[in-house]
């Protein structure tokens, strides 16, 4: 059994589980999900807390054991708290702005880029170098800041771009600095 899957699933305080037919539903303040179970693994709802267990103690298993857990889990902390990813974009002339429901992005590109979220995701862009990118699902914010992360990599030499708040970007030392190397021959 997997050391993860093995610990019980808190369930906090306003959210209510429903599950039937190896799917679980978790319905809390911020909003609803919806998770199919795979078949292998069986999920038990006591008093207070959610119970994953596996019949099957094979490799395969055992991990979905733990992903599912952890899952369930994500599920139901987003629909108590919500997850946030904050982005930070650095270079000059690089900004972000809301215009309705779509983002606009200046990235040093010949065109803006405009990213429409998908639908449960929210984003904002409380300056024009800060996107906040929020929602109950864990998996697809993740994926959406991943993608706006993607217009415009960090790179590194100078470490323009779009990258996560408190991202460290490693550092390459440029052509002038080989060209030093080389001179002191």
């Amino acid at each position: 059994m997997s050391r993860i899957g093995r610990k019980p699933v808190p369930i906090l305080k306003g959210v209510k589980v429903e599950q039937s037919d190896g799917t679980v539903k978790v319905k809390g303040p911020k909003g609803e999900l919806t998770a199919a179970v795979h078949p292998g693994i069986g999920v038990e709802l006591k008093e207070n807390e959610l119970l994953v267990t596996t019949s099957v103690a094979d490799k395969q298993h055992k991990a979905l054991h733990g992903l599912w857990r952890a899952v369930l889990n994500n599920m139901i902390r987003g629909v108590a708290e919500g997850y946030q990813k904050r982005l930070e974009i650095v270079g000059v002339g690089y900004r972000a702005e809301m215009k309705g429901s779509k983002l606009h992005l200046q990235l040093g590109y010949s065109h803006p880029i405009i990213f429409a979220p998908p639908e449960g995701i929210k984003i904002e862009t409380p300056a024009p170098t800060n996107i906040i990118v929020g929602g109950i699902d864990r998996q697809l914010v993740g994926q959406v800041a991943a993608k706006i992360r993607s217009f415009r990599p960090p790179e590194p030499y100078k470490g323009k771009g779009i990258k996560y708040e408190g991202e460290y970007i490693r550092r390459k030392a440029g052509k002038a600095a080989a060209a030093a190397a080389g001179t002191k021959q």
